[in-house]
């Protein structure tokens, strides 16, 4: 399910869950790319839509232009709303996505 940025600015109630790019405890089996580097990691495990997508717009704000989100969680939902998000907002790209099991990852780069 897409959420538009509209509702995503209205239930931005709470802060993002936010680690810094040295906890790798996620990352057992993931394929990163190389040419780029994690600025951040937002860890969105457990939760349900919208709110995967709610705190990515919150962590991608909290960063500066440039920088790499590394998004993950658990719900398979993620990967075509984290997606539909990152292509309908301007001053974002979406890097990578990678299924790992139960477990999404998404790479998002915030470009302006």
């Amino acid at each position: 399910m897409f959420v538009n940025s509209t509702i995503i600015d209205t239930l931005l109630w709470d802060r993002s869950i936010l680690y810094d790019s040295s906890n790798t405890e996620h990352k057992k089996n993931a394929s990163m790319s190389s040419e780029y580097t994690v600025s951040e990691t937002l860890d969105v495990k457990g939760l349900s839509c919208p709110m995967p997508i709610v705190k990515t717009k919150q962590a991608i704000d909290d960063i500066e232009a440039g920088e790499v989100l590394e998004v993950v969680a658990t719900d398979s939902g993620s990967m075509s709303d984290i997606r539909g998000w990152a292509e309908g907002t301007d001053g974002v790209d979406l890097l990578e996505q990678i299924e790992d099991g139960d477990l999404y990852s998404h790479y998002v780069k915030k470009t302006a």
